[in-house]
């Protein structure tokens, strides 16, 4: 099968009316700006989608920093012995606080008794709920300093048994003639010896 050379030619002759350098370079020339408009904008978003990520990866660092516990703070199992043993304390000066107010309480309670005693007792007069004799009161006083009267049968006191200090006894005599102030002398002089 051989082709003719001239119905090749002719058949190139027909189809140049059909082939327009000018169109087909025109498309060309539009298809290649086309595409570098196209490269250009790829470029730009490239680029915008590149400072977004860095913008994104600045950010994930500073929150994997934010979220990372600082070497000040304590771990959560610290804190939570922490806790603990704050609660500890608390319950433990909670029961401190509660047994102090009972004990004032129970201080509260005795003072109010004992002001009240002190009331009752100021109010009242023993010596008038007692008949007290005074001449017998005189004389257990005089017997515990040391003296102690002898009397005769119509009550009066005619000697003086006087306990020295080194435990001798001593009678005075008040048969003398002597002044009131010579017996007293004597019996402090003898009560002291």
């Amino acid at each position: 099968m051989a082709i003719d050379i001239n119905e090749t030619i002719q058949a190139l002759r027909d189809m140049i009316p059909i082939l327009d350098p000018e169109d087909d370079y025109l498309t060309i020339a539009a298809a290649e700006e086309r595409m570098s408009t196209t490269k250009t904008g790829r470029k730009k978003e490239l680029k915008e989608a590149d400072t977004k990520l860095q913008a994104l990866v600045a950010v994930l660092d500073a929150a994997r920093k934010s979220s990372t516990r600082p070497d000040g703070v304590p771990s959560a199992q610290q804190h939570a012995a922490t806790l603990n043993d704050l609660d500890g304390s608390r319950i433990s000066l909670a029961k401190a606080i509660n047994d102090a107010e009972a004990a004032l309480a129970s201080k509260e309670a005795e003072l109010a008794r004992l002001k009240e005693e002190t009331r009752i007792l100021e109010d009242s007069d023993p010596a008038a709920e007692h008949e007290l004799d005074a001449t017998a009161l005189r004389l257990a006083m005089y017997k515990g300093l040391g003296f102690e009267s002898v009397v005769d049968k119509d009550g009066r006191v005619i000697k003086m048994l006087v306990r020295a200090q080194t435990g001798d006894v001593h009678c005075v005599d008040f048969k003398d003639n002597k002044s009131a102030y010579e017996y007293s002398h004597n019996l402090w002089k003898l009560a002291s010896s």
